[in-house]
């Protein structure tokens, strides 16, 4: 994948190629002319892009790589959907495998097949703490701080004047509302803002977003901090155009009552909003409506994007959580988004100007604690579950871990907490180790101690009460040269 293939040269090539970009922007320009024409006053749409486009709105899907070879997968997102993520092909370690040497092979094959069908793309992600190019890990301090830049730097220019938005940077802050413990946040505490200036330097013409998850709920710690420091980069003229709430909710009632409070009070600081990463346990169609109709309420809220299509294709597969099943149908939540999507009363607002260069294209042309998300989804495998499940147990506390994906380099873990007792259990704390080489590099619904060997992982604050015969889970990543599952699992309660 590092290797770069020779190019021909020559006149015909050169003709080749000047088509084919012309073809791309073409089809391009019809995309955002579509969108440019809201009409309330027409008949609904008939599918989620034609119901989203009524208002000036797009509505998307992640896809990856893999499914560049799904005839099924297609068939539903050139109907459906007029926006595309890469679930994995644009982020920092695909991107720059190597100090300086940068590989756009599959972000390109997905970016020039979401053109070819009329899409438009979001670019996700230039900086995070998770799947960072492998040199960034013997770097600290200033060499990191520059590394950083000269990736934006180098994916901004390949893709200049063609992303929608780039989330530009992911996952930066803790629970508590405090920046994320990390090696970027290691270089300096305006890092963030630093990575921001770089890309609007690098591409004044794109939409540049905060993404982050566990941001739904206004009055959520984390939801503040972020918040604070929109505000605050707002207020000295940062460049930011977009906040993405991720809005992977789970379990039964975690769609928060404020949440058109939260997007509405973020979009008053005078930037977009957008739903990137939208998941539901169980494909609840109240929630996914509730969280449609929030949006739709919110004129700079620009969109919604599903993490997948089909069940299938999620991170979560086991909980069912997208608006397609298995077997492609449309679910119940499906025809609650598109009436929602239909009965919007409120258009976008026209385009973005960024806080300084051209206008961007952030936007078309036209209460309960929440639940902790997983990182921005984690990367995929076409492999099922690497291992079965284990089960450790104490008393009436049980723990079942099993390896949910798994790729070159690290995997991604679950593990269901379990009262098997006859009365309610405050409170759990399970117990792991981690095989020789693996680090721990993330955790959510949860709260580890140790990052290598054998670790703890303890309740969050909103998930520690399991009442008789319930469950919870946690998810967490790990990286290392081998994908061994966990061992020694135990769990324990007060």
């Amino acid at each position: 994948m590092n290797d770069v293939p020779k190019r021909r040269t020559g006149g015909p090539t050169r003709l080749l190629i000047g088509g084919a970009c012309a073809v791309l922007i073409a089809v391009s320009s019809v995309a955002i002319a579509n969108l440019a024409h809201a009409d309330l006053s027409g008949p609904p749409g008939t599918t989620l892009k034609a119901a989203a486009e009524r208002s000036g709105r797009y509505f998307g899907m992640a896809m990856g790589a893999d499914r560049l070879s799904d005839s099924g997968f297609q068939t539903i997102a050139r109907r459906e959907f007029d926006m595309l993520t890469a679930v994995n092909e644009m982020k920092p370690d695909a991107t720059e495998p190597n100090q300086g040497q940068f590989n756009f092979t599959n972000g390109d094959r997905l970016y020039n097949w979401a053109v070819q069908n009329g899409m438009r793309v979001r670019g996700h992600t230039l900086a995070w703490h998770a799947q960072q190019p492998r040199f960034w890990g013997s770097l600290s301090g200033s060499a990191l701080r520059t590394a950083m830049i000269n990736h934006i730097n180098g994916v901004l220019a390949h893709y200049k004047g063609k992303m929608f938005q780039w989330d530009v940077v992911n996952e930066a802050f803790a629970e508590n509302g405090s920046r994320r413990s990390s090696n970027l946040q290691a270089t300096g505490n305006d890092w963030i803002e630093a990575a921001f200036r770089a890309a609007r330097a690098a591409d004044p013409s794109t939409g540049l977003c905060y993404n982050d998850y566990n941001i739904e709920n206004w009055t959520y710690a984390k939801t503040q901090g972020v918040y604070n420091m929109i505000k605050d980069f707002k207020s000295r003229g940062v460049p930011i155009d977009c906040v993405g709430l991720q809005t992977h909710f789970t379990g039964g009632s975690s769609l928060p009552g404020n949440f058109q409070t939260t997007l509405s009070s973020f979009a008053a600081l005078g930037v977009d909003v957008v739903l990137t990463e939208v998941d539901v346990t169980n494909a609840s169609a109240s929630q996914y409506q509730g969280l449609t109709q929030a949006c739709m309420n919110v004129p700079r809220c620009l969109g919604i994007t599903t993490w997948g299509v089909r069940d299938s294709d999620s991170w979560r597969s086991s909980e069912s959580p997208l608006l397609f099943d298995r077997n492609s149908n449309p679910k119940a939540a499906y025809t609650s988004v598109l009436n929602a999507l239909n009965a919007a009363s409120t258009t976008v607002p026209g385009t973005t100007t960024p806080t300084s260069g051209t206008p961007s294209t952030s936007r078309p042309p036209t209460s309960t604690p929440p639940t902790s998300a997983p990182p921005t989804s984690a990367p995929a495998t076409s492999a099922p579950p690497t291992s079965t499940p284990v089960t450790g147990q104490s008393g009436a506390c049980t723990a079942t871990y099993r390896t949910v994906n798994s790729w070159g380099g690290g995997f991604q873990g679950e593990v269901i907490v379990a009262n098997n007792g006859s009365s309610t259990l405050n409170g759990w704390t399970v117990r792991l180790t981690l095989a020789s080489g693996q680090t721990l590099s993330q955790v959510w619904n949860g709260s580890n101690t140790g990052t290598s060997g054998a670790i703890s992982v303890r309740n969050a604050e909103y998930n520690g009460s399991l009442g008789a015969n319930a469950s919870t889970n946690f998810g967490f990543l790990v990286s290392g040269s081998t994908n061994t599952a966990p061992s020694g699992i135990s769990c324990t309660s007060p």
